[in-house]
Formats: structure tokens, C-alpha cells, sequence
């Protein structure tokens, strides 16, 4: 497990960092971290994109879900049925996002790994970040700045009815991660060396504008949705009426 974690994990993206070290960064090592994570974000972009709309989809039909719950609370079967057609409906695999972490996950945590670990280590030796900023010594203004953008994107995740008030259940806890997430980033950050929050910053910018985007194409989607099903109405009024010169004519 160790050898596969240091020859497909940790040795490719140290090698990695030294590289944009040494021949983009001009010897910066927190220039390096930022260009480092920008790739590997782009690269995991179809994962990351990929869970975070099936997350915000299974949001906007959580009413749907329910209601088939409450409704069909004593019939299982029927229960799983409904469900399974509403996910088909809207192309959601409820287990997508669990595969999409496992997959994300081991090369973050390398990442991480390699940050920490290698800082003060013989590939590198300039760690003033920006001409001030000792990315070997713990930063309080990278900590809160990282924290107030992770607010803005837990925000920017949620649903805007679970913005407001509500007895929901699943919206008060998605309210309660809007300040309890931000908060664990400001105790991790103010605890480790600046150049994790570097990564961390750097990674959070990078998931506020996927999420825009994200929220850009659910919002022309639910516009095509509504068209869609407009004109599945118009067309069921149509045949009705057809239906019913047909029963006047015979």
C-alpha cells in the first residue's frame, strides 16, 4: 500500500511541484502551490463539477423526495420505485458522489501530504510567498481570508429557499455547515504552516467559480424543464381536444 502510495500518488505530484518550482514559478514556492493546485483542479474539474451538480440537483427536488416518502411511508417497494424515477428523470446516480470522493480524496490528501511535508526539504529553499508572507510560519490573515471564501461558497452551494428560514430539517443543517465548516478552517489554518492555507485559499477561489458556473447551467436547465414540460402540456390539451371532436363525430 505504501509503495502504491509514493510511486502513484505522492512521488508524480512532488515531482510535479518541483517542476513548476524550478521552471514556471521563478523559485517561489507559493506561486508553485497555487499552479500545482490550479492543474490538479482542473484535472479532477469533470469530477469535482459532476458531483457538485448532482448535489445541487438532489437539493432542488428534495421536496419531490419527500413528499414520495411521506406519501409511500408504509410501501417500501412503491417507495424505491417513485424515487428511482424521479433520479432517472433527472440523471442522478444517488452514489455518484460517493465514488467521485473516493476517487478525489486520496489525491488531495497526497497534496496536502506533499505541502506539508516538504517544506524546509531539499528541493526548495524560497518560501516567501509575495515578497512578506513566511509560508513556513502560521498566517492568521491567510486562515481567515480561507475561512470567509469557504463561507461563500457553502452559501453559493446552497439552495436559495435553504438561505431562509425553515423547519427542514436538511435546511437547517446546510445553514449550520454555512458557519461550522468555515470555523474548522480557521482552527486547521491558524494551526499549520501558511503554505496549507495557500492550498486551501487557492482551492476554495477555484470551487466558488465552478459553483457559479455550476448554478449558471442548473438555472438554464430548470428554464428548459419548464418550456419541456409546457409544451408536453400544450400537446396532452391537444389531444384531448382531438379526442373529444372524435368522440362528437362517431
Amino acid at each position: 500500500m505504501k509503495y502504491i502510495w509514493n510511486t502513484f500518488l505522492y512521488q508524480p505530484i512532488l515531482s510535479t511541484l518541483v517542476f513548476i518550482y524550478d521552471k514556471v514559478a521563478f523559485g517561489d514556492f507559493g506561486l508553485a502551490v497555487v499552479i500545482l493546485t490550479i492543474v490538479i483542479r482542473i484535472v479532477l474539474f469533470p469530477l469535482f463539477y459532476k458531483g457538485a451538480k448532482q448535489q445541487a440537483i438532489i437539493q432542488k427536488i428534495q421536496p419531490k423526495i419527500r413528499k414520495i416518502q411521506k406519501e409511500l411511508k408504509h410501501d417500501k417497494e412503491k417507495q424505491a420505485a417513485e424515487l428511482m424515477k424521479i433520479y432517472k428523470k433527472h440523471k442522478i446516480n444517488p452514489f455518484s458522489s460517493i465514488l467521485t470522493l473516493l476517487v478525489q480524496l486520496p489525491i488531495l490528501i497526497a497534496l496536502y501530504r506533499v505541502i506539508l511535508n516538504e517544506i524546509g526539504g531539499e528541493f526548495f529553499d524560497n518560501f516567501i510567498f509575495l515578497g512578506f508572507i513566511d509560508l513556513r510560519e502560521k498566517s492568521i490573515i491567510i486562515a481567515v481570508i480561507a475561512a470567509i471564501l469557504q463561507y461563500v461558497q457553502i452559501r453559493l452551494a446552497m439552495p436559495k429557499k435553504s438561505t431562509e428560514k425553515s423547519s427542514n430539517p436538511i435546511a437547517s443543517a446546510g445553514r449550520m455547515m454555512a458557519y461550522i465548516g468555515p470555523g474548522l478552517t480557521l482552527f486547521i489554518l491558524t494551526r499549520f504552516p501558511a503554505a496549507l492555507g495557500i492550498y486551501w485559499l487557492t482551492s476554495t477561489i477555484f470551487s466558488i467559480g465552478q459553483q457559479i458556473y455550476i448554478n449558471k447551467r442548473i438555472k438554464k436547465e430548470d428554464v428548459d424543464e419548464e418550456i419541456e414540460e409546457l409544451k408536453e402540456e400544450a400537446e396532452e390539451e391537444v389531444e384531448k381536444e382531438e379526442d373529444k371532436e372524435n368522440k362528437t363525430k362517431t
